[in-house]
Formats: C-alpha cells, structure tokens, sequence
C-alpha cells in the first residue's frame, strides 16, 4: 500500500492502515481484498469495498485499490486482476462496481475501458469529516 501510495504522493499513515485493514478482514460485509502472485511472488494486491444501493437495487462495489509493482506491469496481470474482480463480483451477485483512476494514469483508464468499464456521467464529489 505504501508501494502504491508513493506514486501520486498520497499520504499514508502505516499504524492506521494496518488497523483499518484488520477491521476491514474481521467484517465480511465491508468487502473483500486478494493478494496478487506472479511467479510465485506477492506483486499486487485488491481490495473491493461494498455499498447497498436503492438505486442500484442491492450491494455494489467500489475498486478501492487495485496495485501491481511497477515489475509485474504490462505482463496481462492487470486484465487478469480485472477479469478476476467481474467474476468475484458475479459470484457475490454484485449490481455494479465503480472506481476511480487518476486523470495521468491513461493505462490503468485503457484497462479498465477494455474491460467493458464506461466514463460516469456524474461527478464523483467528497465532503471530509
């Protein structure tokens, strides 16, 4: 996650992530994350977030994080990742998954629009407590 977090200089405190993360392991109903392995080594990770929406009908998703070392990029690890999270989605009757991917980051957006995402026709906004 740090690996991750450098690349945009996202600020992250290690303590409140670990914490976060095992509160996030410890409730099923929070979501879902999977180590990646390439050749038999930790090179990625995901974490799927749910939410119940009236809109939607049910539980949707939010790709929270979907990371891969910058050595396992570029190898078809990411289509894999994302094919993996549509079934996993299928499989746990999912209505919808939304992300978000940085406006510099034009190969994570050719991913993810190859595999069948479309641009939002709304505005994701955010109000910090």
């Amino acid at each position: 996650m740090q690996d991750f977090y450098a690349i945009d200089n996202y600020p992250i405190d290690v303590a409140i992530s670990k914490a976060l993360f095992l509160e996030f392991l410890e409730n099923e109903h929070l979501g879902r994350a999977w180590l990646i392995y390439f050749d038999n080594e930790v090179v990625g990770y995901i974490i799927l977030t749910f939410i119940f929406s009236f809109e939607y009908k049910g539980t949707i998703a939010f790709l929270d994080e979907l990371y891969l070392s910058e050595k396992a990029r570029g190898k078809g690890i990411g289509k894999a990742a994302v094919d993996f999270i549509q079934s996993e989605a299928r499989n746990l009757s999912l209505k919808i998954i939304y992300l978000e991917v940085e406006g510099h980051n034009q190969n994570a957006q050719q991913l993810y629009l190859s595999k069948d995402f479309t641009v939002h026709n709304r505005k994701l906004m955010k109000f910090i407590l």
